[in-house]
């Protein structure tokens, strides 16, 4: 979608706090906002990380509701209801990306403000004001977007430190794809997720987001594997949550999540994490725009370091054969889909033929240490 006549538009949570302990804020934050306050959370975060984190007091706040798993209609309407039977003024997200979401759309159906406490960093969900509805069988099913963006984002960075390092790198699966898909909307001075142009900031936080990313993202990696708090794991974070969010958000989508979108429809990549899937999505996306092949090598060493998927074996989809491959790019190019910003014409064949290349690249870098090019600098 192209339109001269569209303004410049960005998006932004209302207030974003990130450190140490940061949770401990949470039970003042909330009753600035409303009287009455419900907190949504996944098992493990209600079970362990809350009793950790908030006293028996400070609990008592809250109503408490656990989430069953799936950012889905039949979640979100058991929510409202729980919300208006209770007279709910405040919405408390945590927890990671499909329990944010969910409180996200909770909140804004029922318009009430939010507050999202995000307990890994491993997608950029958190500030933005859309959100991923799935079917109650995890596939992709449409792209909601709120009134407004999150009142508060809370980063507690001691939490997200003690998490499995999965959920970090996956972040940086989502945050490499910030760059690449604000600059395929740049040259084709796309639509991007607030409905206008990107703006200067939007641009220069998604390449700030690539640059922090590809600078501190190994160091990251090993202060988080060590469960430390190091300035790198503090940038890293910033970078997947508020860079990312903003970025995405304010400058535009392309390949890399039209092809998450698409892998959703293969069954066997919904084990899979959101970041994980979008930075093989990054990977098609250069084969399909033609990258040079210092780009290709600075990509594909840095997924390889961090652990990310190169390969259809990554992704553990078992049988890739072209047929079913053609389902997923098929969905990737649903007229709605971000994809159609690049700048070529695109089509299911020639996305199903970027899939298969980033496969084949990733396959023969794996087996016999294949290298394009030696790079010398950050792309």
């Amino acid at each position: 979608m192209k339109n001269a006549l569209l303004n410049y538009v960005a998006a932004f949570p209302g207030k974003y706090i990130q450190g140490e302990q940061a949770l401990t804020g949470l039970p003042e934050l909330s009753s600035r906002l409303a009287e009455r306050a419900l907190l949504l959370a996944s098992p493990t975060i209600v079970g362990k990380v809350l009793p950790q984190h908030l006293s028996t007091e400070d609990l008592s706040r809250f109503h408490v509701e656990t989430f069953r798993g799936e950012c889905c209609q039949q979640e979100i309407e058991r929510l409202l209801a729980v919300v208006r039977q209770k007279k709910i003024g405040l919405l408390v997200g945590m927890g990671g990306g499909k329990t944010l979401d969910t409180a996200k759309i909770v909140a804004d159906k029922a318009d009430i403000p939010v507050i999202i406490v995000p307990t890994i960093a491993s997608t950029d969900a958190p500030c933005s004001g859309c959100a991923v509805i799935y079917t109650a069988e995890g596939a992709f099913e449409s792209i909601y977007y709120q009134k407004s963006n999150p009142q508060v984002v809370l980063v507690d960075t001691g939490i997200i430190a003690s998490a499995p390092v999965r959920f970090l790198v996956a972040g940086m699966g989502d945050a490499l794809a910030t760059r690449f898909e604000a600059e395929s909307c740049e040259r084709t001075f796309s639509v991007n997720e607030c409905g206008g142009h990107s703006t200067l900031a939007g641009m220069r936080l998604a390449r700030l987001c690539f640059e922090t990313i590809m600078r501190y993202g190994r160091t990251a990696k090993l202060a988080n594997e060590n469960k430390i708090i190091t300035p790198a794991l503090e940038r890293v974070i910033e970078a997947n949550i508020l860079l990312s969010g903003i970025g995405f958000e304010s400058s535009g989508l392309a390949t890399a999540h039209s092809v998450h979108n698409g892998l959703t429809a293969l069954e066997e990549t919904h084990a899979l994490y959101h970041g994980e899937k979008v930075a093989f999505g990054v990977l098609a996306g250069l084969h399909l725009n033609d990258a040079c092949p210092e780009e290709m090598e600075v990509i594909y060493n840095f997924c390889e370091e961090l652990g990310l998927p190169t390969t259809f074996d990554d992704l553990g989809i078992s049988d890739p054969s072209r047929e079913r491959l053609m389902v997923a790019a098929q969905k990737a190019c649903a007229p709605q889909e971000g994809i159609h910003h690049e700048a070529i014409c695109i089509t299911p064949e020639k996305v199903l033929a970027a899939m298969l290349a980033a496969d084949a690249l990733g396959r023969a870098r794996k087996q016999g240490g294949l290298r394009i090019m030696e790079p010398n600098i950050y792309i």
